[in-house]
Protein backbone atom coordinates (compact mmCIF):
# COMPACT_ATOMS: atom_id res chain seq x y z
CA UNK A 1 0.00 0.00 0.00
CA UNK A 2 0.78 3.00 -1.09
CA UNK A 3 2.27 6.07 1.82
CA UNK A 4 1.19 9.68 1.60
CA UNK A 5 2.77 12.26 3.51
CA UNK A 6 -0.34 14.33 5.35
CA UNK A 7 0.77 17.35 3.48
CA UNK A 8 -0.11 16.02 0.45
CA UNK A 9 -3.32 14.58 2.01
CA UNK A 10 -4.11 18.58 3.67
CA UNK A 11 -3.06 19.67 0.01
CA UNK A 12 -5.92 17.30 -1.49
CA UNK A 13 -8.52 18.53 0.90
CA UNK A 14 -8.20 22.14 0.52
CA UNK A 15 -8.29 21.53 -3.37
CA UNK A 16 -11.42 19.25 -2.98
CA UNK A 17 -13.09 22.27 -0.48
CA UNK A 18 -13.48 24.69 -3.53
CA UNK A 19 -16.22 22.39 -4.62
CA UNK A 20 -17.55 22.67 -0.96
CA UNK A 21 -17.93 26.24 -0.68
CA UNK A 22 -20.65 27.89 -2.63
CA UNK A 23 -19.49 31.81 -3.49
CA UNK A 24 -22.31 34.14 -2.61
CA UNK A 25 -24.17 35.66 -4.76
CA UNK A 26 -27.35 38.70 -3.71
CA UNK A 27 -30.78 37.52 -5.05
CA UNK A 28 -31.92 38.39 -8.58
CA UNK A 29 -34.62 40.45 -8.24
CA UNK A 30 -36.63 42.10 -11.12
CA UNK A 31 -36.93 46.02 -10.66
CA UNK A 32 -38.18 46.69 -13.57
CA UNK A 33 -41.55 48.45 -13.26
CA UNK A 34 -41.19 48.02 -9.76
CA UNK A 35 -43.40 50.28 -8.91
CA UNK A 36 -46.48 52.39 -10.89
CA UNK A 37 -45.20 55.47 -13.31
CA UNK A 38 -41.34 54.48 -12.63
CA UNK A 39 -38.96 56.77 -14.31
CA UNK A 40 -34.85 55.96 -14.47
CA UNK A 41 -33.93 59.31 -13.78
CA UNK A 42 -34.56 60.95 -10.54
CA UNK A 43 -33.38 64.71 -11.69
CA UNK A 44 -33.10 66.14 -8.34
CA UNK A 45 -31.31 63.36 -6.86
CA UNK A 46 -33.45 63.00 -4.28
CA UNK A 47 -31.00 60.02 -2.54
CA UNK A 48 -28.59 63.22 -2.00
CA UNK A 49 -30.72 64.69 0.29
CA UNK A 50 -30.93 64.54 4.14
CA UNK A 51 -33.18 64.95 6.82
CA UNK A 52 -31.79 68.51 7.64
CA UNK A 53 -32.01 69.42 3.79
CA UNK A 54 -35.79 68.74 3.85
CA UNK A 55 -36.79 70.10 6.89
CA UNK A 56 -36.41 73.84 7.26
CA UNK A 57 -37.69 74.32 10.86
CA UNK A 58 -35.11 75.07 13.19
CA UNK A 59 -37.59 73.64 15.80
CA UNK A 60 -38.07 70.54 14.15
CA UNK A 61 -34.48 69.67 13.40
CA UNK A 62 -33.66 70.30 17.01
CA UNK A 63 -36.40 67.57 17.92
CA UNK A 64 -35.56 65.39 15.27
CA UNK A 65 -31.66 66.00 16.84
CA UNK A 66 -32.73 64.77 20.72
CA UNK A 67 -35.14 62.28 19.26
CA UNK A 68 -31.86 60.57 17.77
CA UNK A 69 -29.68 61.04 20.92
CA UNK A 70 -32.49 59.79 23.83
CA UNK A 71 -34.99 57.35 21.87
CA UNK A 72 -35.11 54.63 23.49
CA UNK A 73 -35.76 52.13 20.63
CA UNK A 74 -32.84 53.57 18.79
CA UNK A 75 -30.70 52.72 21.81
CA UNK A 76 -32.15 49.34 22.02
CA UNK A 77 -31.32 48.85 18.34
CA UNK A 78 -27.31 50.27 19.25
CA UNK A 79 -26.94 47.14 22.29
CA UNK A 80 -28.29 44.65 19.35
CA UNK A 81 -25.47 46.06 17.24
CA UNK A 82 -22.67 45.58 19.91
CA UNK A 83 -24.16 42.22 20.85
CA UNK A 84 -23.47 41.58 17.14
CA UNK A 85 -19.89 42.87 17.03
CA UNK A 86 -18.96 40.43 20.00
CA UNK A 87 -20.71 37.30 17.92
CA UNK A 88 -18.37 38.67 14.99
CA UNK A 89 -15.14 38.90 17.07
CA UNK A 90 -15.93 35.52 18.86
CA UNK A 91 -16.27 33.95 15.06
CA UNK A 92 -12.89 35.64 14.28
CA UNK A 93 -11.41 33.81 17.51
CA UNK A 94 -12.12 30.53 16.32
CA UNK A 95 -9.31 30.88 13.89
CA UNK A 96 -7.15 30.97 16.88
CA UNK A 97 -5.83 27.78 19.03
CA UNK A 98 -7.64 26.97 22.04
CA UNK A 99 -5.06 26.93 24.81
CA UNK A 100 -6.08 26.37 28.21
CA UNK A 101 -3.69 25.55 31.81
CA UNK A 102 -4.09 23.33 34.37
CA UNK A 103 -2.91 22.68 37.96
CA UNK A 104 -3.81 20.02 39.73
CA UNK A 105 -3.31 17.48 42.58
CA UNK A 106 -4.32 13.85 42.79
CA UNK A 107 -4.47 11.73 45.79
CA UNK A 108 -5.11 8.29 45.20
CA UNK A 109 -5.31 4.77 46.87
CA UNK A 110 -4.46 1.76 44.86
CA UNK A 111 -5.02 -2.02 46.31
CA UNK A 112 -2.61 -4.53 45.04
CA UNK A 113 -1.96 -7.33 44.06
CA UNK A 114 -5.58 -7.47 42.97
CA UNK A 115 -7.13 -6.37 45.94
CA UNK A 116 -5.99 -8.96 48.67
CA UNK A 117 -5.84 -6.26 51.02
CA UNK A 118 -2.78 -4.51 50.61
CA UNK A 119 -3.27 -0.98 50.36
CA UNK A 120 -1.14 2.01 49.21
CA UNK A 121 -1.84 5.75 48.24
CA UNK A 122 -0.07 7.58 46.08
CA UNK A 123 -0.48 11.74 45.04
CA UNK A 124 0.43 13.37 42.18
CA UNK A 125 1.48 16.59 41.02
CA UNK A 126 0.16 18.20 37.74
CA UNK A 127 0.64 21.96 36.28
CA UNK A 128 0.55 22.46 31.99
CA UNK A 129 -0.78 23.68 29.57
CA UNK A 130 -2.96 22.02 26.46
CA UNK A 131 -3.59 23.47 23.19
CA UNK A 132 -6.39 22.70 20.44
CA UNK A 133 -6.69 24.20 16.81
CA UNK A 134 -9.29 22.75 13.77
CA UNK A 135 -7.16 23.56 10.48
CA UNK A 136 -10.27 25.10 8.46
CA UNK A 137 -9.26 22.93 5.41
CA UNK A 138 -13.37 22.89 4.03
CA UNK A 139 -13.57 26.99 5.20
CA UNK A 140 -16.04 26.11 7.77
CA UNK A 141 -15.01 28.64 9.93
CA UNK A 142 -14.66 31.03 7.51
CA UNK A 143 -18.34 30.58 6.20
CA UNK A 144 -19.24 31.00 10.08
CA UNK A 145 -17.01 34.22 10.20
CA UNK A 146 -19.40 35.66 6.78
CA UNK A 147 -22.13 34.80 8.53
CA UNK A 148 -21.97 36.68 12.19
CA UNK A 149 -20.48 39.19 9.77
CA UNK A 150 -23.78 39.82 7.75
CA UNK A 151 -25.95 39.12 10.92
CA UNK A 152 -23.08 42.40 12.41
CA UNK A 153 -24.25 44.75 8.94
CA UNK A 154 -28.01 43.14 9.79
CA UNK A 155 -28.40 44.66 12.88
CA UNK A 156 -26.55 47.82 11.78
CA UNK A 157 -29.21 48.10 8.81
CA UNK A 158 -32.00 47.78 11.32
CA UNK A 159 -30.38 50.33 13.04
CA UNK A 160 -30.59 52.72 10.29
CA UNK A 161 -34.04 51.28 10.05
CA UNK A 162 -34.75 52.18 13.20
CA UNK A 163 -33.50 55.81 12.71
CA UNK A 164 -35.42 56.59 9.63
CA UNK A 165 -38.82 55.59 11.07
CA UNK A 166 -37.90 57.61 13.97
CA UNK A 167 -37.20 60.75 12.47
CA UNK A 168 -40.58 60.15 9.72
CA UNK A 169 -42.44 59.69 13.24
CA UNK A 170 -41.05 62.74 14.61
CA UNK A 171 -42.02 65.11 11.78
CA UNK A 172 -45.09 63.45 11.23
CA UNK A 173 -46.10 64.36 15.03
CA UNK A 174 -44.70 67.78 14.62
CA UNK A 175 -46.35 68.58 10.99
CA UNK A 176 -49.98 66.92 12.78
CA UNK A 177 -49.51 69.54 16.21
CA UNK A 178 -49.11 72.10 13.50
CA UNK A 179 -52.27 71.59 11.64
CA UNK A 180 -54.02 70.87 14.41
CA UNK A 181 -53.41 74.42 16.50
CA UNK A 182 -54.02 75.91 12.51
CA UNK A 183 -57.66 73.94 13.09
CA UNK A 184 -58.06 75.40 16.47
CA UNK A 185 -57.81 78.83 15.40
CA UNK A 186 -59.99 78.40 12.74
CA UNK A 187 -62.55 77.07 15.47
CA UNK A 188 -62.21 79.70 17.39
CA UNK A 189 -61.99 82.45 14.79
CA UNK A 190 -65.29 80.93 13.88
CA UNK A 191 -66.65 80.52 16.76
CA UNK A 192 -66.25 84.58 17.49
CA UNK A 193 -67.87 85.26 14.60
CA UNK A 194 -70.93 82.95 15.19
CA UNK A 195 -71.09 84.88 19.10
CA UNK A 196 -71.40 87.90 16.72
CA UNK A 197 -74.13 86.86 14.46
CA UNK A 198 -76.37 86.11 17.79
CA UNK A 199 -76.06 89.34 18.46
CA UNK A 200 -76.77 90.01 14.60
CA UNK A 201 -80.22 87.69 15.11
CA UNK A 202 -81.13 89.20 17.85
CA UNK A 203 -81.24 92.70 16.76
CA UNK A 204 -83.03 91.09 13.59
CA UNK A 205 -85.86 89.77 15.79
CA UNK A 206 -85.57 93.02 17.28
CA UNK A 207 -86.33 94.90 14.56
CA UNK A 208 -89.00 92.37 13.70
CA UNK A 209 -86.74 91.04 10.42
CA UNK A 210 -86.51 87.75 11.60
CA UNK A 211 -88.30 85.43 14.29
CA UNK A 212 -87.44 83.27 17.12
CA UNK A 213 -86.22 80.48 14.95
CA UNK A 214 -83.24 82.65 13.35
CA UNK A 215 -82.34 82.98 16.71
CA UNK A 216 -81.90 79.75 18.07
CA UNK A 217 -80.87 78.59 14.85
CA UNK A 218 -77.58 81.27 15.36
CA UNK A 219 -76.92 80.08 19.62
CA UNK A 220 -76.90 76.69 18.23
CA UNK A 221 -74.92 77.47 15.20
CA UNK A 222 -72.01 79.16 17.75
CA UNK A 223 -72.34 76.10 20.10
CA UNK A 224 -71.63 73.32 17.34
CA UNK A 225 -68.21 75.36 16.77
CA UNK A 226 -67.61 75.73 20.31
CA UNK A 227 -67.98 72.11 21.08
CA UNK A 228 -65.36 70.92 18.29
CA UNK A 229 -62.90 72.91 20.17
CA UNK A 230 -62.21 70.46 23.44
CA UNK A 231 -62.18 68.08 21.06
CA UNK A 232 -59.16 69.55 19.00
CA UNK A 233 -57.37 69.77 22.61
CA UNK A 234 -57.81 66.99 23.29
CA UNK A 235 -56.04 65.45 20.16
CA UNK A 236 -53.07 68.21 20.54
CA UNK A 237 -52.26 66.78 23.80
CA UNK A 238 -52.23 63.34 22.87
CA UNK A 239 -49.92 63.84 20.28
CA UNK A 240 -47.58 66.41 22.68
CA UNK A 241 -47.82 62.73 24.70
CA UNK A 242 -46.73 60.48 21.92
CA UNK A 243 -43.92 62.80 21.01
CA UNK A 244 -42.81 62.97 24.24
CA UNK A 245 -42.14 59.04 24.66
CA UNK A 246 -40.58 59.29 21.09
CA UNK A 247 -37.94 62.17 22.76
CA UNK A 248 -37.29 60.04 25.84
CA UNK A 249 -38.82 62.85 28.30
CA UNK A 250 -41.63 63.14 30.11
CA UNK A 251 -45.07 64.20 28.87
CA UNK A 252 -44.92 67.63 28.58
CA UNK A 253 -45.87 70.41 26.38
CA UNK A 254 -44.15 70.87 22.81
CA UNK A 255 -42.71 73.73 21.34
CA UNK A 256 -43.56 74.30 17.57
CA UNK A 257 -43.83 77.14 14.86
CA UNK A 258 -46.87 77.73 12.85
CA UNK A 259 -48.22 75.82 10.20
CA UNK A 260 -48.17 78.64 7.84
CA UNK A 261 -44.93 79.26 7.58
CA UNK A 262 -43.86 76.16 6.79
CA UNK A 263 -42.80 75.55 2.87
CA UNK A 264 -41.93 72.25 1.30
CA UNK A 265 -38.88 72.94 -0.54
CA UNK A 266 -38.63 69.78 -2.50
CA UNK A 267 -40.82 68.54 -5.97
CA UNK A 268 -42.12 65.07 -5.66
CA UNK A 269 -43.41 65.38 -9.29
CA UNK A 270 -40.42 63.17 -10.91
CA UNK A 271 -39.00 59.60 -10.17
CA UNK A 272 -37.28 57.34 -8.34
CA UNK A 273 -35.02 55.17 -9.58
CA UNK A 274 -35.89 51.96 -8.72
CA UNK A 275 -31.86 50.39 -7.79
CA UNK A 276 -31.85 53.31 -5.21
CA UNK A 277 -34.87 51.59 -3.69
CA UNK A 278 -31.43 48.61 -2.66
CA UNK A 279 -30.53 50.78 -0.42
CA UNK A 280 -33.11 51.05 1.94
CA UNK A 281 -32.44 49.93 5.16
CA UNK A 282 -35.03 47.10 5.25
CA UNK A 283 -33.83 46.22 2.20
CA UNK A 284 -30.19 45.91 3.34
CA UNK A 285 -31.54 44.27 6.75
CA UNK A 286 -33.81 41.45 4.67
CA UNK A 287 -30.30 41.32 2.13
CA UNK A 288 -28.03 40.48 4.80
CA UNK A 289 -30.08 38.53 6.48
CA UNK A 290 -30.03 36.59 3.38
CA UNK A 291 -26.86 36.38 3.65
CA UNK A 292 -26.28 35.23 7.16
CA UNK A 293 -28.47 32.25 5.70
CA UNK A 294 -26.64 31.58 2.58
CA UNK A 295 -23.42 31.20 4.75
CA UNK A 296 -25.05 29.29 7.68
CA UNK A 297 -25.99 26.85 4.64
CA UNK A 298 -22.34 26.26 3.89
CA UNK A 299 -21.65 25.67 7.74
CA UNK A 300 -24.38 23.24 7.34
CA UNK A 301 -22.85 21.32 4.22
CA UNK A 302 -18.86 21.59 5.35
CA UNK A 303 -20.16 19.50 8.37
CA UNK A 304 -20.74 16.57 6.65
CA UNK A 305 -16.94 16.14 5.87
CA UNK A 306 -13.93 15.31 8.06
CA UNK A 307 -12.61 17.68 10.76
CA UNK A 308 -8.73 17.89 11.06
CA UNK A 309 -7.57 18.87 14.56
CA UNK A 310 -4.26 19.22 16.07
CA UNK A 311 -3.57 19.28 19.81
CA UNK A 312 -1.21 19.68 22.30
CA UNK A 313 -0.34 19.55 25.89
CA UNK A 314 3.07 20.30 27.53
CA UNK A 315 3.96 20.94 31.85
CA UNK A 316 5.26 19.17 34.51
CA UNK A 317 3.86 15.69 36.63
CA UNK A 318 5.65 14.24 39.20
CA UNK A 319 4.62 11.63 42.30
CA UNK A 320 6.64 14.11 44.57
CA UNK A 321 6.34 17.50 45.62
CA UNK A 322 9.79 18.59 45.68
CA UNK A 323 10.48 16.78 42.63
CA UNK A 324 7.31 18.57 40.67
CA UNK A 325 8.68 21.23 38.52
CA UNK A 326 11.69 19.80 37.82
CA UNK A 327 13.09 18.72 34.43
CA UNK A 328 12.90 15.44 35.42
CA UNK A 329 9.38 15.58 35.67
CA UNK A 330 8.51 17.60 32.09
CA UNK A 331 6.92 16.58 29.56
CA UNK A 332 4.74 17.32 26.19
CA UNK A 333 3.05 15.36 23.64
CA UNK A 334 1.58 16.40 19.60
CA UNK A 335 -1.29 14.76 18.55
CA UNK A 336 -3.73 15.23 14.93
CA UNK A 337 -6.49 13.46 14.44
CA UNK A 338 -9.22 13.04 11.94
CA UNK A 339 -12.77 12.77 12.80
CA UNK A 340 -15.94 12.22 10.30
CA UNK A 341 -19.34 12.04 11.19
CA UNK A 342 -20.47 8.26 10.49
CA UNK A 343 -23.99 7.82 12.15
CA UNK A 344 -25.62 10.67 14.21
CA UNK A 345 -29.13 10.14 13.37
CA UNK A 346 -29.22 12.35 10.10
CA UNK A 347 -28.36 15.01 12.71
CA UNK A 348 -25.94 16.54 9.91
CA UNK A 349 -28.05 15.86 7.14
CA UNK A 350 -31.00 17.84 8.82
CA UNK A 351 -29.15 20.92 9.90
CA UNK A 352 -28.30 21.20 5.85
CA UNK A 353 -32.05 20.71 5.22
CA UNK A 354 -33.45 23.25 7.54
CA UNK A 355 -30.49 25.75 6.49
CA UNK A 356 -31.57 25.87 3.04
CA UNK A 357 -35.10 26.14 3.94
CA UNK A 358 -33.86 29.20 5.76
CA UNK A 359 -31.83 30.45 3.12
CA UNK A 360 -35.14 30.00 0.86
CA UNK A 361 -36.96 32.09 3.28
CA UNK A 362 -34.57 34.74 3.62
CA UNK A 363 -34.49 35.24 -0.23
CA UNK A 364 -38.30 35.24 -0.59
CA UNK A 365 -38.56 37.73 2.19
CA UNK A 366 -35.90 39.94 0.92
CA UNK A 367 -38.30 39.93 -2.66
CA UNK A 368 -41.16 40.86 -0.51
CA UNK A 369 -39.33 43.74 1.21
CA UNK A 370 -38.30 45.46 -2.26
CA UNK A 371 -41.89 44.79 -3.81
CA UNK A 372 -43.42 46.49 -0.46
CA UNK A 373 -40.59 49.59 -0.99
CA UNK A 374 -41.86 49.98 -4.73
CA UNK A 375 -45.29 50.28 -3.40
CA UNK A 376 -44.73 52.36 -1.00
CA UNK A 377 -43.08 54.51 -3.15
CA UNK A 378 -45.78 54.93 -5.44
CA UNK A 379 -48.01 55.27 -2.78
CA UNK A 380 -45.87 58.82 -1.50
CA UNK A 381 -45.57 59.81 -4.74
CA UNK A 382 -49.57 59.56 -5.77
CA UNK A 383 -50.43 61.20 -2.26
CA UNK A 384 -48.26 64.02 -2.97
CA UNK A 385 -50.29 64.73 -6.60
CA UNK A 386 -53.34 64.21 -5.32
CA UNK A 387 -53.01 66.76 -2.25
CA UNK A 388 -51.19 68.99 -4.57
CA UNK A 389 -54.54 68.80 -6.83
CA UNK A 390 -57.03 69.21 -4.00
CA UNK A 391 -55.60 71.95 -2.73
CA UNK A 392 -56.19 73.71 -6.04
CA UNK A 393 -59.85 72.99 -5.66
CA UNK A 394 -60.28 73.69 -2.15
CA UNK A 395 -58.59 77.11 -2.44
CA UNK A 396 -61.51 78.09 -5.24
CA UNK A 397 -64.37 75.71 -2.68
CA UNK A 398 -63.77 77.94 0.22
CA UNK A 399 -63.58 81.06 -2.15
CA UNK A 400 -66.84 80.60 -3.37
CA UNK A 401 -68.19 79.14 0.58
CA UNK A 402 -67.14 82.83 1.66
CA UNK A 403 -68.81 83.98 -0.99
CA UNK A 404 -71.71 82.62 -0.69
CA UNK A 405 -72.02 83.08 2.85
CA UNK A 406 -71.71 86.83 2.57
CA UNK A 407 -74.59 87.05 0.35
CA UNK A 408 -77.01 84.63 2.34
CA UNK A 409 -75.90 87.53 5.17
CA UNK A 410 -76.75 90.63 3.08
CA UNK A 411 -79.75 88.70 1.45
CA UNK A 412 -81.28 87.94 5.45
CA UNK A 413 -81.05 91.72 6.16
CA UNK A 414 -82.62 93.25 2.92
CA UNK A 415 -84.78 90.42 1.60
CA UNK A 416 -87.04 88.22 2.38
CA UNK A 417 -86.31 85.30 -0.49
CA UNK A 418 -83.82 83.67 2.54
CA UNK A 419 -84.20 82.85 5.77
CA UNK A 420 -81.08 81.71 8.18
CA UNK A 421 -81.11 77.96 7.67
CA UNK A 422 -79.54 79.44 3.98
CA UNK A 423 -76.86 81.28 6.30
CA UNK A 424 -76.83 78.18 8.48
CA UNK A 425 -75.38 75.78 5.72
CA UNK A 426 -73.44 78.32 3.99
CA UNK A 427 -71.38 78.81 7.35
CA UNK A 428 -71.37 75.07 7.87
CA UNK A 429 -69.99 74.51 4.95
CA UNK A 430 -67.39 76.77 4.66
CA UNK A 431 -66.26 76.00 8.56
CA UNK A 432 -66.06 72.26 6.99
CA UNK A 433 -63.84 73.69 3.73
CA UNK A 434 -61.47 75.27 5.89
CA UNK A 435 -60.62 72.78 8.11
CA UNK A 436 -60.33 70.16 5.28
CA UNK A 437 -57.78 72.64 3.61
CA UNK A 438 -55.51 72.51 6.59
CA UNK A 439 -55.91 68.47 6.06
CA UNK A 440 -55.20 69.05 2.64
CA UNK A 441 -51.58 70.73 3.49
CA UNK A 442 -50.78 68.07 6.16
CA UNK A 443 -51.36 65.13 3.69
CA UNK A 444 -48.94 66.79 1.53
CA UNK A 445 -46.35 67.02 4.09
CA UNK A 446 -46.98 63.68 4.87
CA UNK A 447 -46.43 62.45 1.65
CA UNK A 448 -42.98 64.14 1.73
CA UNK A 449 -41.94 62.21 4.78
CA UNK A 450 -43.33 59.35 3.88
CA UNK A 451 -41.43 59.50 0.45
CA UNK A 452 -38.13 60.25 2.74
CA UNK A 453 -38.63 57.30 4.84
CA UNK A 454 -39.81 54.98 1.57
CA UNK A 455 -36.48 55.58 0.10
CA UNK A 456 -34.06 55.11 2.95
CA UNK A 457 -32.40 58.42 2.43
CA UNK A 458 -28.67 58.33 4.23
CA UNK A 459 -28.94 60.37 7.44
Amino acid sequence: MKKYPIGLLLLLAMLSACSIQQEYQRPTVNTKNLYRDQQDVDSLTWVAKSWNSLFKDTILTNLIEEGLNNNLDLKIAIQRIAASKAVFQQSKAAFLPELNGKASVTQSKLAYPQGFGIISSSTQYDVGLTAGWEADIWGKIKSAKRSALAGLLQTEAAQKAVKTQLIAAIANSYFSLLALDEQLLILKKTAAIRQSDVNTMRALKAANIVNGAAEVQSLANQYAAEVAIPRVEQQIREIENSLSVLLARPAAAIERNSFQIQHITVDLNFGIPAHVLQNRPDVKQAEYAFAAAFEATNVARKSLYPSFNLTASGGFTSFSFKDWITPSGLFGNLAAGIAQPIFNKGINKSRVAIARTTQQEAALNFQKVLLSAGSEVSNALFAYQIAERQQEIRMKQVEALQKSVDFTKKLLRYSSATNYADVLTSEQNLLAAQLEGVNDRLLEWQAVIALYRSIGVEN
